[in-house]
């Protein structure tokens, strides 16, 4: 076959195959168009799961009548006019390629009424042939309708699913961009069905509420507010709480400057962050938003503009887990029962989705703004509880040797002593390793333990990890470990116990552990190991000390493994349960 010019209609086709991949897309492109046409409320309406028809109403600026012409033209638009616009720009469309594309592949009508102009006016695009632009009536705002979407690309169609599936797929889409915009009301019908109403979030609470309506009312009220800013970068949102975590990772959205994203990069900071405290296998929800100078990240990565590039990945990677894991290490007793997406005190969140602004208010001025990481961490750490609050309470009594029962002035909190001491206990070996004080013992004659030759072999591998821990190791022949040294911590009648156990975990070939790093394995399996452990009789004033270091320790609220170590059960919930009145 010869070289030739391909038509202008199989260019457009080619060109819809990128970026509408299915009814959702569809529907993503036109509301992404009335946002950024400034609309304060977008209708959607679908039938056949979007197939059949997609109806988008806007009441954003309009589109004048001369203008409704060049809008189906290919690599039209008004986004940009330069190469420096494109790369700074801030609107969620710039390509110029959806409506063309849509037109190529679909029935398609505009119809649009410019703020100001004194009636409105309408234009059709059905398989790439454009109308005359005729009148029409219409309030100030635009509606685009698609019929018969891929009715010109059968190869296309045989790929769309069933219309549960693709109305599924639509419903989806819909609460991402819900969840994008807080101060735009959302409306999703399919037929007579209302799948989605979203009105206009002003405010704290009305957030909230629209969290709970898309997410479900578990998630405002097991949630922790995130703010934090540093140069020209913030970070906010609301950071699910790991007792709330998930099977699948089906509650994770990520907004950078208002743009729904999947990033590989901060996908990576997040799970970094809840690695302490998140068991295997579970999922964190959170719903987060990056806002930053649209010079430093790159939207045009992607057709569909789902991926996006950070001038300084690195930076950015730091930035974010630093100030996630900060925000989680405050997961710690707390007097009162407030929810805490309520209680947390990370002060008013900028309104999600609003676009990057010169003035916006930063916390700190840095002399170097790309200091991120150093800039979260030189940050003010969060008051420590007063000590006569006792947030966890006095203890009364050790039930069935497993949990600490204590008296609060509004209730009582049952505390499971091996999952709270295990996190106290972890926590102090990791500061100590990080600061290079960390005591240990000499021991008047080396403990020798027997094993095979491999696990020996594979003990000494990790003998950094045991240094930093406090022990001393060596091999006395090809089947024998001496141990020379041991923490501070380790009673002598539970060193052997101890060592063996944390021999045996660290010579599996799957830890017990999810953590990534060798030596925060090894740590957390010491902590494990060394906690006290069930049925081991404690005293009050022991139960107490417990409570108070739980109390001023990070990430206190779940163990290492990511389990509650604490609940709280208030005296209304006591009167409840005895159906008695106050």
């Amino acid at each position: 076959m010869p070289i030739r010019v391909l038509s202008g209609e199989l260019v457009d086709q080619i060109a819809a195959g990128e970026v509408i991949e299915r009814p959702a897309s569809l529907v993503k492109e036109l509301v992404e168009n009335a946002l950024d046409a400034h609309a304060t409320r977008i209708e959607v309406d679908i039938e056949r799961g979007g197939v059949g028809l997609t109806r988008v109403r806007d009441d954003g600026q309009g589109i004048e009548p001369s203008e409704l012409p060049v809008a189906l033209m290919r690599h039209a638009t008004s986004k940009i006019a330069s190469l420096e616009d494109l790369e700074s720009v801030g609107t969620l469309g710039f390509r110029g390629e959806a409506l063309p594309s849509i037109g190529s592949v679909a029935r398609l009508r505009i119809t649009s009424r410019a703020a100001g102009a004194p009636r409105a006016a309408e234009v059709s695009c059905e398989g790439g042939a454009v109308s005359e632009v005729r009148p029409a009536a219409l309030p100030a705002g635009t509606v685009v309708e698609v019929r018969d979407l891929f009715y010109n690309v059968p190869a296309r169609r045989k790929f769309v699913k069933s219309d549960a599936t693709e109305t599924h797929h639509v419903a989806a889409l819909m609460e991402r961009l819900a969840l994008s915009r807080f101060d735009v009301a959302f409306r999703l019908r399919s037929g007579t069905r209302l799948l989605l109403d979203a009105p206009r979030a002003e405010g704290p609470e009305a957030e909230l509420g629209r969290l709970a309506a898309v997410l479900g009312p578990d998630f405002p009220e097991g949630a922790i507010a995130v703010r934090h800013a540093a140069g020209p970068v913030m970070l906010s949102g609301w950071l699910g709480l790991p007792t709330r975590s998930r099977a699948q990772a089906d509650q994770q959205f990520w907004f950078v400057n208002g743009r729904s994203v999947r990033d590989r990069l901060l996908v990576n900071a997040v799970r970094l962050a809840y690695r302490d405290v998140l068991y295997h296998g579970r999922y964190p929800a959170y719903v987060l938003y990056l806002t930053l100078d649209p010079k430093l990240v790159d939207v045009n990565a992607h057709p569909a503009k789902v991926e996006v590039r950070f001038r300084d990945s690195r930076q950015i990677h730091e930035f974010v887990f630093r100030a996630l894991e900060r925000a989680l290490a405050q997961t710690r007793p707390e007097a009162g029962a407030a929810p805490a997406a309520v209680s947390a005190s990370a002060g008013p969140l900028p309104r999600p989705g609003a676009p990057f602004a010169p003035g916006l208010p930063l916390e700190q001025a840095l002399p170097d703004p790309w200091r991120l990481a150093q800039a979260v961490e030189e940050a003010p750490r969060g008051a420590l509880p007063d000590a006569g609050e006792r947030p966890l309470g006095t203890a009364l009594a050790q039930l069935h040797g497993i949990y600490i029962l204590s008296q609060t002035p509004d209730g009582l909190v049952l505390v499971d002593m091996h999952a709270g001491h295990e996190r106290v206990l972890y926590e102090k070996f990791k500061a100590q390793g990080a600061s290079g004080t960390v005591a240990s013992q000499q021991l008047l004659e080396p403990l020798v333990i027997e094993m095979k030759p491999h696990e020996l072999e594979r003990v000494l591998e990790e003998r950094e990890q045991w240094q930093a821990a406090g022990f001393e190791i060596d091999a006395l022949g090809p089947a024998r470990l001496a141990l020379r040294r041991v923490p501070a911590i380790l009673q002598v009648r539970e060193i052997s116990s101890v060592v063996n156990a944390l021999l045996a975990d660290l010579t599996q070939e799957s830890s017990t552990h999810h953590l990534d790093g060798a030596s925060d394995r090894f740590l957390g399996t010491l902590a494990c190991r060394s906690a006290i452990h069930a049925h081991r009789r404690l005293t009050l004033p022991e139960m107490d000390a417990l409570l108070r270091q739980m109390e001023a320790t990070e990430r206190a609220n779940q163990c290492n493994h990511g389990r509650p170590t604490w609940t709280r059960l208030s005296l209304q919930q006591l009167d409840q349960l005895f159906l008695r009145g106050r």
